[in-house]
Order: structure tokens, then sequence, then C-alpha cells
């Protein structure tokens, strides 16, 4: 079985429709969405195409997701910042009661046998959190604890919207990068698993998706079109911020 993971697509529905047409021609057999598909500009249009797959698909639930959950229920939450909460508050006004009831049925992990990397774990943070935050640079001694005691060879996380293969302890962690929002070049990133790991990344044309996301009603429509399609921000610059908000 080959498995295409796409992590944190942000409804970023162009980079999601050229990353499944990477993913046909690649021949997967499955695919696992690993969180993050909400908030962004263009949500039940970005579900609805995840929904009509030719392929079998399992999710798991993001940090997004979930906040966008809970705002649609009318809980505060108090853990998304302030330049967020708009976003979240019309995601969550753009949904309709069956993607509500689908968002509630999304665990936290998954784990799935894969030919060539036997199990394989998925979560979106980290195994114990959605939120928590590692980069390919955070000291090893802070994560053994989170990695330690899973049994499974490898996990696969996202998260921080940057591609990574590193050894925790026994353990390889992937990191699949973002679909809708990468932090780097521009493009989409994903991975391709069984029998080996590819690190994929999905070219498109950014100047027709910036267009088709600045036509949308998203509240940020301009700088999401701008800051995450157009250009950017680069691994440097990202690795630099999340320094001050990784695990201790």
């Amino acid at each position: 079985m080959r498995v295409a993971a796409i992590y944190d697509i942000h409804s970023n529905l162009p980079a999601l429709e050229a990353v499944l047409k990477d993913i046909h021609e690649a021949e997967a057999d499955h695919i696992v969405v690993g969180g993050d598909v909400l908030p962004g500009p263009m949500p039940r249009e970005t579900i609805a195409r995840l929904l009509n797959l030719d392929l079998p698909v399992q999710f798991i639930q993001g940090n997004g997701d979930r906040e966008v959950l809970e705002k649609r229920r009318g809980a505060e939450t108090g853990t998304v910042p302030e330049q967020f909460q708009e976003v979240i508050r019309w995601t969550a006004q753009q949904l309709h009661d069956e993607d509500e009831q689908l968002l509630v049925s999304w665990p936290g992990t998954l784990r799935l046998d894969i030919l060539g990397l036997s199990e394989v774990l998925f979560c979106h943070a980290t195994p114990r959190s959605d939120t928590e935050i590692f980069t390919r640079l955070t000291p090893e001694d802070r994560l053994l604890p989170v990695f330690e005691g899973l049994n499974v060879p490898v996990v696969v996380c996202g998260h921080t919207h940057m591609q990574f293969d590193r050894t925790i302890g026994k353990t390889r962690v992937l990191n699949a990068g973002s679909v809708g929002m990468p932090f780097g070049e521009s493009g989409a990133y994903w991975l391709l698993l069984g029998p080996n790991v590819q690190f994929r990344h999905t070219r498109y044309d950014l100047a027709i998706a910036a267009e088709r996301i600045r036509n949308t009603d998203y509240p940020q429509a301009q700088d999401f079109a701008t800051g995450n399609v157009l250009r950017p921000p680069s691994e440097e610059e990202t690795l630099k911020a999340f320094a001050r908000a990784e695990l201790k």
C-alpha cells in the first residue's frame, strides 16, 4: 500500500487540487489527511473535494479544525491569538451541520501498516497534543519523553508546515510539510509512504491560485494570497520564530 500524507491544507483549494493530481499520477492507494483542513479561504469547497475522492481517505483532527469546531459550537477556548480569531469565526460560519458532524468524527491519531515501513502513527503536532511545536532543530532530549513508549518505528506529523526527517530515540519522525501554507519555497508539500519515504513538492500556478483566493469572502484573503501562496515566509525566519514557542 502506498499512502499519501497531506497535512495543513488550510482550505487552499488550488494547492489541494494540484497535490491530488500528483497523488493520482504517483498511483497512491490511500490518503491520510493529517489535520488542519481548516481554517482557510475555501473551507466548504475543500471539504467537498476531499469527500469525493476516488481513493480511500482517512482524517485526523488538527488544532485548526478543533478551534473552528469549538467556535461553531459557541465555545471560547482562549487559545487562539487575536490575529486569527476573525478567520476562525468566518470559517465556522461557512460550515453546515453535516460538516460539523464530520469534524467531530475525526480522531486525534491514526495507525496504519504500510509496506516497507511497518506500523506508522499519524498525528497532527505530536502524539499527545495537537499544538506542541518542535522542528528539525529542537534538541532530542526535549522530545524523548514525547515519543518514547509508542511502539511504532515511524511517526508522521505536521503542524509546523516544514518538512523534515529525523530520529528521536529509536523512532523515525517525519514532518509532511504543508499543502496550503508552506514555510519556505512556494508550492505544496506532502509525503508518499511505502515502501520507502518520498518527500514531495508540488508546484502549481501561484498567480491563478492567488487570484482565486482574493475572489473569496475570506476576511484575510489578500494576506493569505500574498503571504502563504505567492511569497511565504522563509524556513530560516520561521525556525527563529518557532524557537521561542517550541517544546522546552
